[in-house]
């Protein structure tokens, strides 16, 4: 995964982040509550979102890393004159 893409997943998550979070915004604020469960309901869904938003972060670091080790394994056995699969490359 190159940098370009890297950084088009971290728009692509922090999109669709943001729009559920306008989305659940909204929808709580439309709905027929008092302010007390309104708030409560509003903070417990910002925080699950905030824990979704983190564990996919933490997918695409750990991906990344992977993709990071497997271009360096690559090309150190490309420098060492090991014949590379094409579908490794």
């Amino acid at each position: 995964m190159n940098h370009d893409e890297r950084s088009g997943l971290l728009y692509l998550l922090a999109g669709i982040g943001l729009g559920v979070l306008i989305g659940a915004v909204l929808g709580l604020l439309f709905a027929p509550k008092s302010g007390e469960e309104l708030r409560g309901e509003l903070s417990q869904r910002i925080h699950d979102l905030s824990e979704k938003v983190r564990e996919l972060a933490q997918q695409a670091y750990e991906k990344g890393g992977e993709t990071v080790r497997n271009v360096r394994e690559r090309v150190s056995r490309r420098a060492a004159g090991e014949e590379v699969a094409p579908e490794e490359a």
